[in-house]
């Protein structure tokens, strides 16, 4: 008689680089295996609300693919030539490896590489603990969300803003820069909130007719790197028209005077030159959020994702300091809430033996700093060796040529520590299986909204794998690493920064699931003055004293603008490369994670770039043709898809597909660029100037399976 399998609900939390950190409720099947993942109600900001690539996680835990051993490389890099070894052969081979290193080149030739593949804090920033113990090279994590961060803390001073499910009773709620429907589902969630019990309008402001402008009641559809003017003629109405709060400006902010005189010549007609938009549009908008006080400004990464992006975000912030909007609740603005948790995570990174003499190298330059450039490697010794941990650079970082060209080394050894045979790991020395967040233990915190969690192990992890805190202890035995953290489990890191923080026990957590630490209202708002000694919000910042982390200026930051303005850096289109491409995320994958889910990759289809049909009209292109994007960083080939909401000469190209799903195996951050932003550095993914041309298949040219690679076309 065949017995019912046992399927018990568990509570977890998802690990993914989104700022929605969604609370989950996980189906264990039989104490073995993952079923549905739902969304857990008791959570109030996510609500039970998840996006569909994570409701469906088994397919990816269980996914036959996953790597299982530990591996070494036995053919050209590149090649997928490997043969399994023991987990103490490949230990030993790379703590070989770093000591051979250091030896020949000094601690800083060792180069621990990560990102956000989990936004665990044990399992994510664990490699600190060794790169800071044994004086490796530094990282400067620029790829995400140095230009966002700054823009945004340039005029509040700080990291946070007014509670995110206020945006369900504002009477507007501002998108800008954010695809929430792909990327942030639970902002969404909120805005419809308020839409249908307060009659509040949805304004999305982006660069294409995505799935979020679709929802919203006024639609701004901006040229690429633009909004700093959008901002400004906004700014500018608001005074003439008699919408700004006096009171509130000469109490909280700095030189309103002078900065309405700056806007005296930033109209809706100078905007509407620059942004595309009519004069009607800047104006209709510039009047919701003058009449509705209640104004929740939500502001996304993708916006500040171009050369001129910190100060568009700094001038998207300003609006409701104008209009005091600050004051009530539902008004604001907010982009992260990363400054409200205060963390203490010296355990967890071995902060007490960090050196800050030792160089910090720039993530979004790894191409340069591999293939020897003097100055991403600060004149420094050259990386010999790297761990890889939560992080695909051969996919997803810019100038992807050189970080090709740079893994292809043979003087350089890497160690990559991974879930899935990433164009990363085929580049590696040698592989080793990492567990996903069900098969360990760790601590979370959302930049989206106000709750921190554990995320407990619920299954055992598959074949030998073993999570980033035991590979990284593993390591430091070998090479000779000495700290109380490596000596911890990951249940008593966490109790360690929870106790450490301030924030009771791992066992409070467990009993409370996720705990909200919302700051009181007059906090939030900052009633009681913003964050710079002063207590007023900076239209006019110093942009050399910012008071978010950096590696000091770079960048053209001695150019930058005084006051929020239109800042035309941005790679504006030329005779040679007539075309503006950003590469926007898609809906089913994040970043190059899931794009190795059979469900998530059927339903983006395949690599294309959405083409406004009168710039496909001159070079003959139907939807589906091959096209080819070319700038002086190298070509992509893709699909084309006609599309009459971009703009003319914008493209669009969303998501980030594995390279091999790419003629010739180059993907689409082939064309984008990692020259700094001002003013602390970070990648402009969404600015560059390309040409355009039709490409045609060669003979017998086969259609492929979706997300397969497909067969080279010849340029006509």
């Amino acid at each position: 008689m065949n017995q019912s399998p046992r399927i018990e609900r568990r509570p977890s939390v998802c690990p993914h680089d989104c700022p929605s950190t969604c609370s989950l409720d996980v189906e264990v099947i039989d104490g073995r295996s993952i079923g549905r993942v739902h969304g857990a109600r008791s959570n109030s900001y996510t609500a039970g609300v998840i996006c569909a690539k994570v409701a469906r996680y088994a397919e990816r835990i269980h996914h036959p693919e996953r790597l299982l051993y530990p591996m070494q490389r036995t053919g050209p890099k590149g090649s997928g030539q490997f043969e399994r070894i023991s987990w103490d052969e490949a230990l030993d081979a790379v703590a070989e490896a770093f000591l051979r290193a250091e030896a020949g080149f000094g601690p800083q030739s060792v180069w621990p590489y990560y990102y956000a593949g989990t936004m665990g804090y044990v399992m994510r920033d664990g490699i600190n603990r060794l790169r800071n113990v044994k004086r490796y090279s530094g990282q400067y994590s620029t790829i995400c969300t140095a230009t966002a961060y700054t823009g945004f803390v340039a005029g509040t001073g700080r990291l946070a803003g007014p509670d995110p499910r206020e945006m369900a009773k504002a009477d507007c709620v501002v998108i800008w820069g954010t695809n929430a429907v792909h990327t942030q589902v639970n902002v969404m969630t909120h805005a419809l909130r308020a839409r249908k019990e307060r009659g509040a309008k949805i304004v999305a402001i982006d660069i294409y007719m995505n799935a979020t402008m679709k929802q919203a009641d006024m639609a701004l559809l901006v040229k690429p790197g633009t909004d700093g003017a959008l901002a400004c003629a906004v700014m500018h109405v608001l005074f003439r028209d008699g919408y700004a709060d006096r009171a509130y400006l000469a109490r909280y902010t700095d030189r309103p005077e002078e900065f309405e005189a700056h806007l005296q010549s930033r109209d809706p007609h100078w905007a509407a030159a620059i942004t595309g938009l009519s004069v009607e549009e800047i104006e209709a908008f510039a009047q919701l959020v003058g009449e509705r006080r209640r104004t929740y400004f939500r502001l996304g990464f993708g916006f500040a994702r171009q050369r001129n992006g910190t100060v568009n975000m700094h001038a998207a912030s300003c609006i409701p300091a104008v209009t005091g909007a600050w004051q009530y609740e539902g008004g604001g603005a907010f982009h992260s809430n990363g400054a409200i948790y205060r963390w203490n995570k010296t355990m967890i990174e071995a902060l007490d033996v960090a050196d800050t003499t030792v160089r910090r190298l720039d993530q979004s330059q790894i191409g340069r700093v591999l293939t020897g450039d003097a100055e991403a490697l600060f004149h420094g010794p050259p990386v010999k060796a790297m761990l890889i941990q939560n992080t695909n650079p051969v996919s997803v970082a810019p100038e992807q040529e050189l970080v090709k060209k740079g893994f292809a080394r043979e003087d350089l050894f890497v160690c990559v520590h991974e879930q899935f045979m990433t164009e990363t790991a085929l580049m590696a020395d040698i592989v080793l299986p990492a567990t996903m967040f069900m098969e360990h233990d760790d601590l979370y915190s959302a930049g989206g909204h106000q709750h921190f969690q554990l995320g407990p192990k619920l299954v055992e992890p598959p074949g030998e794998c073993r999570s980033n805190h035991e590979v990284i202890r593993a390591i430091a035995r070998r090479v000779g690493a000495s700290h109380p953290g490596f000596e911890m489990e990951p249940r008593e890191l966490i109790d360690w920064t929870l106790r450490h923080s301030g924030w009771g026990s791992i066992e409070d957590l467990e009993r409370e699931v996720h705990r909200d630490v919302q700051p009181a209202f007059r906090e939030a708002h900052y009633l009681d003055g913003f964050a710079y000694p002063d207590g007023r919000f900076r239209f006019k910042p110093d942009w050399t004293r910012i008071p978010s982390g950096n590696n000091g200026p770079m960048g053209p930051w001695t150019a930058l603008p005084a006051f929020p303005d239109h800042w035309p850096v941005t790679e504006e289109a030329t005779g040679e490369h007539p075309f503006r491409l950003a590469t926007s995320p898609a809906r089913n994958f994040l970043n190059s994670s899931f794009n190795e889910t059979p469900t998530s990759r059927a339903k983006e289809g395949r690599p294309e770039v959405m083409i406004h049909p009168l710039d496909a009209a001159p070079f003959a292109i139907a939807d589906g043709d091959w096209v080819v994007l070319r700038n002086r960083r190298g070509e992509v080939y893709l699909r084309a898809r006609l599309f009459d909401g971009v703009r003319r000469g914008v493209l669009i190209a969303e998501g980030i597909w594995p390279n091999a799903a790419h003629p010739y195996g180059r993907g689409i951050n082939t064309l984008t660029g990692a020259d700094q932003v001002a003013p602390y550095g970070g990648a402009a993914f969404h600015d560059n100037r390309v040409a355009l041309a039709k490409a045609e298949p060669g003979r017998g040219f086969p259609l492929p399976e979706a997300g397969a690679a497909e067969a080279e076309p010849a340029v006509v």
